[in-house]
């Protein structure tokens, strides 16, 4: 048995387009809500949340859908392709109404405009303003008034970018006091004329649905082109495609500077269409190269041959109920996928709080080298799996990432950049082993007709977790303090290697050595 790894990549290119998307999604998204809609993060945080929302619900049901399409040109095929370009439509027209809400916000959009200043404070000087709090280990947010703090002339000569020796940094004034007052004065004008709002987060829902209407299919497609005891290699070149399509849009952000003070009321209009135009060439590469009929029958011809599954099983699926040992494995499987998800996206979500506020260091340097730790690890992990196992790899990665986690409580402001470093290379590590064999152990115990319904299932599991524990560690770090965040993450890691240990089912013979 050996992995057609030239198909695999062709096949990467729909999680390709996927990632890349989100990237732009996570990054670009809550800028515009708060810089240039006013939002609170609360409610900047509640819209973000709607993808994770709406894939509880539309990722089985889409997944189920593709399991049932006839299509000649596969079951999978027709959900990317007009998921896609529906996706690319919406993202284009969202620019819209980003332009409608800058024209709105024109008096006050250019950083660094002594007259806007001038604007932003005459309007904002004696109104309450909310910033957050820097002082506490909380997420708690605190209130001031401009009058208080700095005198008119003072907020005026105020500019983003300060001397920091030959480097420009940006300048704390401008972060504590420029900005929260430019969001409030703007966030009148939104409600004075929310037309622009309305507009976007109207066409944000449609886009978030394009999403959702093929995510389940082009996971789907790996398994339904790749033999069992394959799919954990395949997985991890399937998750190193999507993590290259997120590098390819950190790259547009570094040409386009979305990141930088200056371009803090920028226009996303090039920047949107050079991501929609990146998806769309990533989509045509996978309808130009991937015969998923073909490939889909040869694997079940492979199957047949190699005693993997029985000859009378179709492509269109006939189905077999689980046993009640297999039932049992799968809920396990997804109570574990729950329980890491929990600890794992608790870290990913808040660390960046959790730097700024406990340890004093640079979270994004930090984050970059865990997930290039987890890029250069999914090939390896996935020809490792196929000698140890799925199960036996997943439970080491468990073990790894609570390790990780327990050794993160005792870091603090003093240790050692190289120490930080050094455990979330570990967190890395462990997070690709856990992820390529995760998915592969669910849709192992499923028949062919049932791959797209079982890839929603364990899609619903992650996705709920990923709504839930953002909420929950926050939660839990207001009351008790930012110091409970590894222990919570470690705590529910743990307990995914309890889960697992009772999983009897879904994971493929290793390879003869």
């Amino acid at each position: 048995m050996k992995l057609n790894n030239k198909r695999t990549i062709l096949v990467g290119f729909a999680f390709f387009l996927i990632l890349a998307f989100w990237q732009a999604y996570d990054t670009i998204v809550p800028l515009i809500l708060t810089n240039k809609f006013g939002m609170s993060q609360f409610w900047s945080g509640l819209i973000m949340a709607l993808d994770n929302i709406l894939a509880l619900f539309l990722l089985p049901l889409f997944g189920t859908l593709s399991d049932k399409c006839k299509s000649k040109a596969g079951r999978r095929t027709p959900f990317i392709r007009f998921g896609t370009i529906a996706a690319v439509i919406l993202l284009v027209a969202l620019t819209f109404a980003d332009t409608a809400q800058l024209k709105q916000i024109n008096t006050v959009s250019t950083v660094d405009d002594p007259a806007a200043l001038e604007l932003i404070y005459d309007t904002q000087a004696d109104r309450e303003l909310v910033r957050p709090n820097k002082t506490k280990a909380t997420l708690q947010e605190e209130t001031f008034k401009l009058s208080d703090e700095i005198s008119r002339e003072d907020f005026i000569a105020i500019r983003s970018t300060v001397k920091d020796g030959e480097k420009d940094i940006t300048n704390p004034d401008y972060v504590n006091l420029v900005v929260p007052a430019r969001q409030a004065y703007v966030w009148q004008i939104t409600t004075q004329s929310p037309q622009p709002l309305i507009l976007f987060v109207g066409i944000l829902l449609l886009l978030l649905v394009a999403m959702a209407t093929f995510r389940s299919p082009a996971v789907a497609l790996m398994p339904d082109v790749t033999i069992k005891p394959l799919r954990s290699k395949a997985n991890a070149i399937i998750n190193l495609m999507g993590y290259i399509g997120g590098i390819f849009v950190m790259v547009l952000g570094m040409v386009f500077a979305t990141g930088a003070t200056e371009n803090y009321m920028m226009s996303y209009t090039g920047y949107f269409c050079a991501v929609a135009g990146l998806m769309l060439i990533a989509l045509i590469i996978f309808l130009a190269t991937v015969r998923e009929p073909k490939w889909a029958s040869e694997m079940h011809e492979e199957s047949v041959r190699l005693g993997l599954t029985e000859a009378v099983e179709t492509e269109t699926g006939e189905k077999r109920k689980l046993t009640g040992s297999e039932m049992r494995s799968l809920l396990l499987v997804l109570a574990s996928v729950v329980l890491w998800y929990f600890g794992y996206n608790a870290i990913s979500s808040k660390y960046s709080v959790y730097a700024t506020n406990i340890l004093g260091k640079d979270f994004n340097l930090t984050l970059t080298i865990g997930t290039a730790a987890a890029i250069v690890s999914f090939v390896p992990v996935g020809f490792l799996s196929s000698k140890i196992g799925r199960k036996k790899a997943i439970l080491i990665g468990v073990a790894l990432l609570a390790a990780a986690f327990c050794s993160a409580i005792f870091v603090g402001p003093n240790s050692s950049d190289i120490l930080i470093y050094a455990i979330f290379v570990l967190a890395g590590i462990a997070w690709a082993t856990i992820n390529v064999n995760s998915f592969p152990m669910v849709v192992e115990m499923c028949s062919e007709g049932d791959v797209g319904k079982y890839t929603g299932y364990y899609y619903t599991a992650s996705m709920a977790a990923q709504t839930l524990t953002p909420l929950l560690s926050g939660f839990m770090m207001d009351k008790l303090g930012m110091g409970i965040l590894f222990p919570y993450a470690a705590l529910f890691v743990a307990g995914s290697f309890v889960t697992m240990l009772f999983v009897n089912h879904g994971d493929a013979k290793p390879e003869a050595a």
